[in-house]
């Protein structure tokens, strides 16, 4: 009765306004559930990427390879913590690549996920950051593309 009586008042696309506006709060105030994803937000032109970060499975063991300069912000889907001077990046078609960090770097508390803040679409070595959320922040200074093995 009440959604007919305001649908009438003020008309239907009052009542999506105020849908969207609850589910932002309650997914900004952190009641959103468990689903998890990568988060872009753009403000006054400054790109803001925030990454959730899952602790590493224990199933395989990651092989490093040579990586790439750069990778863009649109493939990364998520990361998992791979210790304290590096972060996996999970992409798009579900591969990793492996950022370490300048060795002046603290280990940073990455658990409650991080933000990346690139100087355009693509996170690149020796010239972005990783950023936790206490304010601290980590050069990249190399990527590794990761190829799973088996334990055991």
């Amino acid at each position: 009765m009440f959604n007919a009586l305001l649908q009438s008042a003020v008309g239907g696309p009052f009542i999506m306004t105020l849908a969207h506006l609850l589910a932002f709060l309650s997914s900004l105030l952190g009641f959103g559930g468990e689903q998890r994803s990568v988060t872009r937000v753009t403000m006054q032109e400054e790109v803001v990427v925030r990454v959730p970060v899952d602790p590493a499975p224990h199933r395989f063991e990651w092989e490093e390879h040579k990586g790439p300069k750069c990778i863009p912000t649109d493939d990364i889907r998520g990361a998992k913590l791979s210790g304290p001077q590096q972060v996996d990046f999970v992409l798009r078609d579900r591969s990793r690549i492996r950022a370490k960090f300048d060795d002046d770097c603290p280990a940073l508390d990455f658990y409650g996920g991080f933000y990346l803040n690139p100087q355009d679409d693509n996170l690149c070595v020796r010239r972005d950051s990783v950023h936790s959320r206490m304010g601290a922040s980590c050069r990249i200074d190399k990527f590794k593309r990761l190829t799973p093995k088996l334990k055991g």
